[in-house]
């Protein structure tokens, strides 16, 4: 789940960033060497950027649940008694009645009470820590083939259709980025296509008329 997050994450990072700068240096110039090394550029520095960002991020993730997992370790080390009366309190919370939630956070301790506390406790599973490099990876990859269709909108169709055709694709495809991020998220589709959708267009929009007005002022 978290490498599929990062990619969906990547993957409408690399389309929006990629189609609002190559719409935008389109903007300015009609030739195509512009345009096509400013997409690659872009695509580079974003997929660099992306799993620099990532590796960060998901790194700073798991040094924390590891922290918190040494700590729920040596607490159950030192006070067993303390651990098993909150482990009881915590099943309390979740509406169990008191004589059995003593009774299953008893059976949970003598089958494994770090698990049963990383779980009830901490909500983190032991064996499935965040990993800094899959997240990364994902990320990267799917930014790049993200960025790849703006960037072959941009340079197949001729020079008066590649605005056009550009903002169809781009927009096409962060309609099903929306839909396979809602899914992944379990929300509602709609609101998440119009989201990206209509932040997408925004963003091609106001880095065309960029390109438009500083290429008429410098070229």
């Amino acid at each position: 789940m978290n490498w599929l997050r990062a990619g969906v994450l990547g993957a409408n990072d690399g389309i929006v960033s990629t189609a609002g700068l190559v719409v935008g240096v389109a903007g300015a110039t009609a030739a195509t060497g512009p345009v096509l090394t400013a997409g690659i550029a872009g695509v580079v520095a974003g997929a660099v950027s992306m799993a620099l960002g990532e590796y960060v991020s998901v790194s700073s993730q798991r040094d924390t649940e590891r922290s918190l997992l040494a700590r729920e370790r040596a607490e159950l080390d030192l006070f067993p008694d303390e651990e098993l009366d909150e482990l009881t309190a915590l099943y309390v919370a979740k509406g169990l009645k008191q004589e059995t939630a003593r009774q299953v956070a008893e059976e949970l301790t003598g089958h494994d009470a770090f698990a049963a506390h990383a779980d009830v406790e901490l909500g983190i599973d032991p064996h499935a820590l965040t990993n800094p490099l899959h997240a990364a990876g994902a990320s990267a990859i799917a930014f790049v083939l993200g960025s790849a269709l703006p960037l072959v909108a941009i340079l197949v169709p001729p020079p008066g259709a590649r605005i056009a055709v550009t903002f169809v694709v781009v927009l096409f495809a962060l309609a099903v980025t929306g839909v396979v991020s809602a899914h992944l998220g379990a929300a509602g589709k709609v609101a998440a296509v119009v989201r990206l959708v209509a932040g997408g267009a925004l963003a091609m929009l106001v880095t065309f008329g960029i390109g438009q007005l500083v290429g008429a002022t410098v070229l």
